[in-house]
Formats: C-alpha cells, sequence, structure tokens
C-alpha cells in the first residue's frame, strides 16, 4: 500500500466511523475500487488497527466526561454512597454493553474478515438497515434524556452493535436506532454510541494490531497503516463535533437517502461487471 492509497482510506474511516453510513462498507468499496484485496489478511488487519485512531478521537472529545465515570466507577466500589450516583451505575452500564460485541467479535472472527468481506453484504446492509433506521425515528418517543438510562438500555444497545459487524449496517446506525427504540433522544442515544465505541474499537484494534503484526509487515507495511490511523483521528475528532449538533436538531434520516443511494450505485457496478463482489 503506498501514502496516497493510506491517506484515502485514513480520511474515509475518519468520517465514516461515527456517522450511521457503515465505516466497514466504505472501506470495503474504497479498498476495492484501490485495487486492493479484499481477502489480503494485512487489509483485514489494517482495516480493523486504522479505526484506533478514530477511538482515540472519541477519548479525547469526551474526556471529561471519562475521567468524571472512570472517578465515580472507582469510588463506587469502595464507597456505598457512591453507587448511588447515576456516573456510577452508567459507567456500569458501558461495561455491561461492551460484553456483547467483545464475545460474538471474538467468536466470529473468521466470518467477519472472510465471507462478510463481500460487497453484495455491504448492499444489502446499506439499503436494509436503512428501513431500520427510519422505523426507529418513527416510532422512538425520544423523551429520555442520558440521566435515565438503564442497564437494560445498555445490553440491548450492546447486543445491536454486534449486528454491526455486518459490512453496510453501521455500528453507529445500529446502536443509535437500538437507542430510539428504547425512547432515548437522540443525544443520549448517539452519546451512548460513542462510549460502547471506546472499548470495542479499542479491542479490536490492538487484537488486530498484536495478532496480525505479520500480516500487516508482509503486504499493506506499518508506515501507511500509521500514516491512515493518525488521519482518521484528525478527521474522526472534526465529525465527532459535527454529529452532536446535527442530531439536535436533526432527525437520523438525512442519512438514509445517502444509505440508499451508495448500496443502488455498488449493486450497478456489480452487476455490470466493473466490480467484484469479493
Amino acid at each position: 500500500m503506498n501514502l496516497i492509497q493510506a491517506l484515502i482510506l485514513g480520511i474515509v474511516e475518519g468520517i465514516t466511523e461515527f456517522l450511521p453510513v457503515s465505516s466497514t462498507g466504505h472501506l470495503t468499496l474504497t479498498e476495492k475500487l484501490l485495487g486492493l484485496r479484499l481477502d489480503d489478511p494485512g487489509v483485514t488487519a489494517f482495516t480493523a488497527i486504522i479505526q484506533f485512531g478514530a477511538i482515540v478521537a472519541v477519548i479525547l472529545y469526551f474526556r471529561t466526561d471519562i475521567i468524571r465515570l472512570a472517578v465515580a466507577w472507582w469510588q463506587g466500589l469502595f464507597h456505598r454512597e457512591a453507587r448511588l450516583a447515576h456516573d456510577y451505575r452508567f459507567a456500569w452500564y458501558v461495561i455491561a454493553g461492551s460484553v456483547p460485541i467483545g464475545i460474538v467479535g471474538f467468536l466470529g472472527k473468521g466470518l467477519i474478515g472472510g465471507p462478510l468481506r463481500n460487497l453484495w453484504v455491504v448492499v444489502a446492509g446499506l439499503i436494509g438497515w436503512s428501513v431500520v433506521m427510519f422505523i426507529a425515528e418513527r416510532v422512538g418517543k425520544r423523551n429520555r434524556p442520558e440521566e435515565s438510562t438503564t442497564l437494560k438500555d445498555a445490553l440491548v444497545i450492546g447486543v445491536m452493535q454486534c449486528v454491526a459487524l455486518i459490512p453496510g449496517v453501521s455500528r453507529s446506525g445500529a446502536t443509535i436506532s437500538a437507542g430510539l427504540f428504547r425512547n432515548l433522544d437522540r443525544v443520549a442515544a448517539t452519546r451512548l454510541s460513542f462510549f460502547l465505541a471506546i472499548p470495542a474499537l479499542t479491542a479490536a484494534g490492538a487484537y488486530e494490531g498484536l495478532s496480525s503484526a505479520s500480516d500487516i509487515s508482509a503486504s499493506v507495511g506499518w508506515v501507511p497503516t500509521i500514516v491512515a490511523t493518525v488521519v482518521s483521528f484528525l478527521v474522526a475528532y472534526a465529525t465527532i463535533a459535527w454529529l452532536l449538533r446535527l442530531v439536535a436538531k436533526h432527525s437520523i434520516t438525512v442519512f438514509i437517502g445517502y444509505r440508499v443511494a451508495l448500496g443502488l450505485v455498488i449493486a450497478g457496478l456489480l452487476a455490470t461487471g466493473v466490480v467484484a463482489a469479493t
């Protein structure tokens, strides 16, 4: 992989990781258009590792909240009165909500990096989950702020995060939709989506970095990987701020038209043989 390809992929990752448009789907398509082999273990590892840049952006953007939650959680371990605070419970909710993706992601690693790395799967995920997003906006009451979050909310959203392992669905699209189905307001659902992303993406990036170091060295190379990771961090930080402002006033259905259009374009490219599915 050359540095231009790395730069492009870093930008794509940074823009799409937290928008409900599927970063994996965009990366899969972009990698294909750049002439990279989707079945190359190094490319698969690269895709997971550069997400770490986006997750560092989340950690820095929400650093005040994260420190507050960490302190509340630590105090609650030793002081009974501290356990009554919402921050203590919320910290446990994030931990509990992260368990499903850890289990499914580990057990399904072969499927995720193999058969699901298919552009027809991306098409199905983009268009199919758009219907779910539309329904979530219509049926969700959006009358519950972040302070009303419960363990059940976190577990439901955590389970839905597993669905996003299917390229095209979108991790943020799945988790925000789940939050809306639970009647959380858009900002609360989006913030919880970000918090749940931290353990999931950190674990995925660290695992791929440690277990696939030789694959990266043999095909993609570490310099392009590092470049793409840094670029994804810079772009993702700006995207986070923009998305939170957007959902405060607008429905996530604003992304549906783009998702469906992209899915149809990819389907057209596949049907005409311009690009191959794998």
